[in-house]
């Protein structure tokens, strides 16, 4: 089978999604471009403010993409490749896309509230507090995990380290010019493009050697800055020009593929049980392990926790929610044909050295040398660009997890309905106490329960599904679109948790 047709074959078929089923949402859903959004009406240039398509584009898809879509379809090649790009397709149409988008659009209905908000108001106080609980405590984990990825990424290749530290200045200085000293967003973009390409430049000259554990102490004091800071400062700029790199990333990889015709080594299927035990079924394990490229429960938490509230017009909320998924579909398709390039012996002993992400990055790597790289300065950058990306992850899922935990302690006046604060909801305590949790797991204890991540990230889709169709129904909406991966979702996670 020929990678090249596979790939573009998906995203013909990701197009045609976006513009019929993406276009039929918005119609049975409502969407009004002409409503104020929460960025408008409760603009406070923190949390909530208006941001130009491109730029929220890129803090979205930079959020919700990371290693996930790589490292699932990569892992999940052990039951071949047919399968898992049926799931990467069917589920980032159907039920990605439809999650992340019904999360982004019910939230602003809930003036850009998370999801455990909107759980609050259709479901009751008790399904918001076993949520926001869950999902709190599912960041964590996410937090403790990448700062590990993150560190050992930077110990394991440092000039990654110091071009990352620049991207982080680079970053402030772009917010700064566009949104205080009146630079244009396009001459912004422009120079800040180059100054990316610089900062690498200057990594690959001056590394930077630092211990794994000083890497997660530096991380934490940065993720607790990104979480308070203004998101025109820090969070919407880095991850805008962040999402460059992934643009480029994948670009590069198609034009590579194009040039490069390889054919699929992998089988087309092999088992519906690789271990030959019954321990680990194609059912529900595929639909687990693949998750970021099809369909993911961390998604809604961006969608409903900082996206929701910088979207400037639900007319945009498609291109954000839906696109976002369907080009993340996009990702998990190279991955997919990448892991199915190198094949063989080859994988094994890649995957023994590196993981998945190891082997994404010699796939992909390998494509780009026939633009004219090198193939350790395209692998470098490939690995670069996805250490990038896990640490976008890492300063939203701390932002978010303050927004749950001051919403957990935030009480409402029964009589007025306004929201009464103490001290757990100060943002500046809120964060410290996220901060100094996950970084106590990033110790080791959340190895223990990170074996049933994956299921628990689906079980959190599954419960987003359910605050969304709900709400819908409340609203006098159709929501069969939403019920039936809702159900499917359910039945996947707690099968694959018993």
């Amino acid at each position: 089978m020929s990678g090249l047709l596979l790939l573009v074959g998906s995203m013909v078929i990701f197009f045609v999604a976006y513009v019929t089923y993406g276009s039929w949402l918005c119609k049975k859903w409502g969407v009004d471009p002409t409503r104020k959004t929460p960025a408008e009406r409760l603009c406070d240039n923190v949390d909530y403010m208006p941001t130009k398509p491109a730029v929220l584009m890129g803090h979205h898809f930079s959020s919700i993409a990371g290693a996930g879509p790589i490292v699932g379809p990569i892992t999940a090649a052990v039951f071949g490749w047919v399968p898992v790009m049926l799931w990467i397709l069917i589920g980032s149409i159907f039920f990605g896309g439809v999650h992340d988008f019904g999360a982004l659009y019910s939230s602003i209905r809930f003036d850009g509230k998370t999801i455990g908000q909107i759980i609050d108001a259709t479901l009751g106080k008790s399904g918001k507090f076993l949520f926001s609980i869950f999902a709190y405590v599912t960041l964590l984990v996410v937090i403790a995990a990448f700062a590990n990825i993150v560190a050992a990424t930077f110990v394991a290749s440092p000039q990654a380290a110091t071009a990352s530290l620049l991207f982080i200045v680079l970053a402030v200085i772009f917010g700064f010019s566009v949104y205080r000293c009146g630079l244009s967003l396009g001459l912004g973009t422009v120079i800040g493009v180059i100054m990316l390409v610089v900062a690498i430049a200057i990594g690959n000259m001056y590394p930077l050697h630092l211990s794994k554990n000083v890497w997660v102490c530096i991380l934490m004091v940065y993720i607790f800055v990104a979480s308070i800071a203004p998101v025109w400062i820090l969070l919407q700029p880095r991850d805008y020009l962040n999402s460059f790199l992934l643009y480029a990333c994948i670009a590069f990889a198609l034009v590579g593929i194009a040039i490069y015709q390889p054919s699929m080594q992998l089988p087309a299927f092999t088992t519906f049980d690789p271990s030959g035990k019954g321990t680990n079924p194609m059912f529900p394990m595929l639909f687990v392990t693949v998750a970021c490229g099809a369909i993911s429960g961390f998604h809604s938490l961006v969608s409903s926790g900082t996206t929701s509230k910088q979207l400037d017009s639900e007319g945009n909320a498609k291109l954000i929610g839906y696109g976002s998924m369907l080009l993340e579909g996009v990702l998990a398709v190279v991955a997919v044909v990448a892991v199915g390039y190198v094949g063989g012996d080859k994988l094994t002993e890649l995957l023994k050295n590196g993981g998945p992400v190891n082997v994404f990055a010699d796939g992909v790597g390998t494509f780009m040398t026939k633009l004219g790289f090198s193939f350790g300065v395209a692998k470098g950058f490939v690995a670069l660009t996805i250490s990038a990306f896990a640490m976008t992850t890492l300063d939203t899922a701390t932002r978010l997890g303050r927004f749950i935990f001051q919403e957990l302690f935030t009480k409402v006046d029964p009589k007025t309905g306004e929201a009464q604060g103490n001290v757990l909801t100060n943002p500046f305590v809120a964060t410290l106490i996220t901060v100094v949790l996950s970084g106590y797991m990033s110790l080791g204890s959340y190895l223990t329960i990170w074996p049933i991540f994956g299921a628990a990230n689906q079980l959190l889709a599954a419960l987003s599904l359910l605050a969304v169709g709900v709400w819908l129904k409340s609203v006098g909406r159709d929501n069969l679109m939403v019920l039936i991966p809702m159900a499917f979702m359910f039945c996947v996670t707690l099968v694959a948790l018993a």
